[in-house]
């Protein structure tokens, strides 16, 4: 029942990770539910309320709880905790991984701008890295894959960032170090070059660990379009139709690549 309350949590608030899900076999789904919905738990935590404070509490609730279920301590009521107990509990750095990304979304509690772009670079890590990391693990990926992985999702999280620029900065936040066309455009060539890479080095990463790579298949596209013309970030107006979107997806899912 719990997994099946995860799969609906994210079908609502995350339908990219939802269609990429569906797309794998459903021994898969399994365990990839858990961690997505624990994701967009985590994610929407600092923007539950406009007291920092407050919205740090929330944090260190999910926090204080992934530490707690990896010591195989139950948290029962709460569908997300129940689905992911026995996976943090037979893997402990799950819950480190998943620690780590709800440390890095302090950020968003707040308005201060990145410091620098180590911190910004360090930020998209921390989140899509880890999660893609956490959820690739789980599908059986070897810790050789690790780092093809990450620069997957550094890039794939650069596009989902790109794209999520103007509400940012309608919330009051500061999403670039450096909002200089000239500077953005060459971030996103740094997020193609990384998903080049990562592309590149696929032999490392299992077949059947594939599937936690498959929730950006218009990353490129969108770094592309950045790349060529930059101020499509700031009106809003990066991404790909919905058929060319389900089209890559598919086509990932029937060629095993991602």
């Amino acid at each position: 029942m719990s997994h099946t309350a995860c799969a609906e949590l994210v079908e609502k608030g995350d339908p990219d990770r939802f269609a990429a899900t569906m797309a794998a076999p459903p021994a898969v789904r399994a365990k990839l539910w858990p961690l997505y919905a624990a994701n967009l738990e985590i994610a929407r935590a600092p923007w539950a309320s406009s007291e920092p404070m407050v919205a740090e509490m929330r944090l260190q609730w999910w926090i204080d709880t992934l530490g707690e279920l990896a010591e195989g301590r139950q948290r029962s009521g709460h569908a997300v905790t129940e689905a992911l107990a026995p996976m943090l509990s037979a893997d402990p750095d799950l819950a480190r991984l998943l620690q780590s990304h709800a440390e890095a979304r302090r950020w968003d509690c707040w308005r201060e701008p990145f410091e620098t772009q180590a911190a910004f670079d360090a930020y998209l890590d921390a989140t899509a890295g880890n999660l893609m990391w956490a959820a690739a693990r789980a599908l059986g990926a070897p810790a050789s894959a690790e780092p093809a992985t990450r620069d997957f999702a550094w890039g794939a999280g650069l596009s989902q960032w790109l794209r999520a620029a103007p509400e940012l900065e309608a919330r009051g936040r500061f999403p670039f170090v450096d909002g200089r066309p000239e500077i953005l455009a060459a971030l996103a060539t740094e997020g193609r070059a990384r998903i080049a890479r990562a592309r590149a080095a696929a032999g490392s990463i299992p077949r059947k660990a594939r599937p936690a790579l498959w929730t950006a298949p218009e990353a490129d596209a969108i770094l592309r379009q950045a790349e060529t013309d930059p101020t499509r970030i700031a009106g809003g107006t990066l991404g790909t139709s919905p058929f060319l979107k389900s089209a890559a997806l598919a086509w990932n899912a029937v060629a095993g690549r991602f």
